[in-house]
């Protein structure tokens, strides 16, 4: 009697263990399903992020406004386009010079901010053009330099890392007329320090050089020489094709559709794309 209720007890813990270890199976399979769960969801929601890297000292194209937020003509398009995709939009401001290393690290997925594909075609995964624009000087209306030939013995300033310093570097007899070459990390230093006389021009692209003086009326003017014609386009990682695809796609819908050219009127005053055209 002792003997079979003893083996009764057993069979009953031996039963209770079971259902123990059971609901601990089931248990350590749900914790392990949500953990999949998050994980899937953190890595749906970071593929789903359009991350753009723009020089945010680059008006008209990417620049902070008066409210401390981004703003510009390439940042409309961006945030479109990602509309369009069915993407989140990051806008991530970065140091031009810098702008290959973010490219290539992840840290964004391209560069979009008046970005200019002439001489680095084979460096990138590009778009097709957007915009034209060319490459100019800007000096004070009265320093009396009118030419390319005035600018002998004068100092020049441009942005590190610039089609405008690649153009410079293309013409050397141009650049070895100057009296000094110096660089800046944006424009707007630029421009503070041509109106303070510590440089006689800057050499830039023209559709910021134009946004640059018809919000500063301070008196500067371009040079009717141009030292380069170029095309805008949007950058990505070599072999990106995929989501370059998608842009272009949404590009040409934009342009197709109105959409292009009401941003361009916006900020232009007139229709200066040329997707499409």
């Amino acid at each position: 009697m002792k003997k079979k209720m003893l083996s009764l007890m057993l069979t009953g813990m031996m039963v209770v263990g079971l259902c123990a270890c059971g609901a601990k199976k089931e248990e350590t399979k749900a914790d392990s399903a949500q953990v999949t769960d998050e994980v899937a969801t953190a890595v749906s929601d970071e593929d789903n992020e359009f991350v753009v890297g723009f020089d945010q000292e680059f008006p008209p194209m990417g620049f902070v406004d008066e409210n401390g937020e981004f703003t510009g003509f390439d940042l409309e398009l961006a945030a479109e386009a990602a509309k369009r995709m069915g993407m989140e939009l990051k806008l991530q401001p970065i140091a031009w010079d810098a702008k290959d290393m973010e490219l290539e690290s992840g840290t964004i997925d391209c560069i979009w901010n008046g970005f200019t594909m002439n001489g680095r075609e084979d460096g990138y995964t590009w778009t097709q053009p957007y915009m034209n624009n060319t490459q100019v000087f800007v000096v004070n209306a009265d320093s009396g330099i009118e030419t390319l030939e005035d600018l002998a013995g004068k100092t020049v300033e441009v942005q590190a890392d610039s089609s405008a310093e690649a153009a410079l570097k293309d013409m050397p007899d141009l650049m070895s007329s100057f009296g000094t070459v110096q660089t800046t990390p944006d424009y707007n230093t630029a421009f503070m320090d041509l109106e303070m006389g510590a440089v006689d021009a800057i050499a830039m692209d023209i559709i910021v050089a134009g946004y640059q003086i018809e919000q500063r009326q301070n008196g500067c003017v371009i040079l009717e020489e141009s030292i380069a014609s170029e095309e805008y386009g949007i950058g990505f990682k070599k072999g990106n094709e995929v989501l370059r695809d998608k842009v272009q796609a949404a590009l040409e819908e934009m342009a197709a559709d109105g959409t292009m050219t009401e941003i361009s009127v916006k900020w232009f005053g007139e229709d200066v794309t040329t997707i499409g055209k």
